[in-house]
């Protein structure tokens, strides 16, 4: 009887442990989209202070949609999320699945050398020397070729690869597959899991793209919509922009919040199940 109440105590701390971490979680939320959605005049009666909008108006947002500069940065990120993505998955599972062959000549120089990187960076101006010779200067690639593989990323995926059964490569080379055939014939189909999480990582870097932009591309027509932003969130108004100065500074900055989060939040719960399962068997070799 006692240890049935103890149960009972330890679920009900543990349910209120977790209502309170989704309440922290939601409520920014609802506070930014409802700021974004009321009038100024409202959010000044309120005190700031909404939860749900009583007044809705998308002024923050027309203002953003009639600015040329927003649309444009908008395609630039989708353009860089998208080939960036494809780009990365592409070049580490290439780099991953050679690494997991013991049999490979100079295994584990490589992967001394990954791991090295991961604790040690050439620099920035080094980097962006490189950057510069190559020719990638003002250019979207510039934010996509540099990163193009991520050395935790990497390893990550590699553990994944050593997890799938040996019989199975065993099986395909007796039915006369190569390396190229069992990669894309039964290893990639197999690990749509860890896919799906790599992919969800390098896709919100490169949504998130803000460094590389700034340091590689000077090009106003190249930034892209982090950049655009950032003088939003800032001053309320970017000076590039050509957005009217009656718009009050809060409403920019929380409309900018939404269009920034709103593609991966909608994106996540498609790939969710798929996360979860990508992690735990990529960092835990079984």
């Amino acid at each position: 009887m006692v240890t049935v109440w103890k149960d009972r105590l330890f679920l009900s701390v543990v349910y209120i442990l977790l209502a309170g971490l989704v309440v922290s979680v939601i409520f920014p939320l609802l506070y930014v989209i409802s700021v974004s959605l009321t009038p100024y005049s409202e959010v000044l009666k309120q005190g700031g202070f909404l939860v749900f909008p009583r007044h809705v108006t998308l002024a923050a947002y027309k203002a953003f949609l009639r600015d040329g500069l927003i649309p444009h940065a908008y395609g630039v990120t989708v353009f860089i999320t998208v080939v960036g993505t494809f780009v990365n998955l592409v070049l580490t599972s290439l780099m991953a699945y050679p690494l997991t062959k013991k049999y490979l000549p100079g295994r584990n120089a490589f992967l001394l050398l990954i791991v090295f990187t991961t604790l040690f960076g050439g620099g920035m101006i080094p980097t962006y020397l490189i950057v510069k010779e190559t020719g990638l200067l003002d250019t979207v690639w510039a934010m996509i070729v540099p990163g193009a593989v991520g050395s935790f990323n990497l390893l990550v995926m590699k553990a994944f690869f050593e997890n799938l059964p040996e019989s199975l490569d065993e099986a395909a080379r007796i039915d006369g597959a190569g390396e190229t055939g069992i990669l894309l014939r039964i290893v990639l189909p197999l690990s749509m899991p860890i896919m799906a999480t790599i992919g969800l990582f390098y896709a919100v870097g490169h949504w998130n793209e803000y460094f590389a932009a700034i340091i590689y591309v000077s090009d106003r027509k190249l930034h892209p919509l982090q950049v655009m932003l950032q003088g939003i969130l800032r001053a309320g108004q970017s000076p590039e922009m050509n957005i009217e100065e009656t718009m009050p500074t809060i409403s920019l900055q929380m409309a900018a919040v939404v269009l920034t989060a709103l593609p991966i939040v909608v994106i996540y719960p498609f790939i969710q199940k798929h996360f979860t399962k990508g992690v735990l068997l990529g960092s835990v070799k079984g």
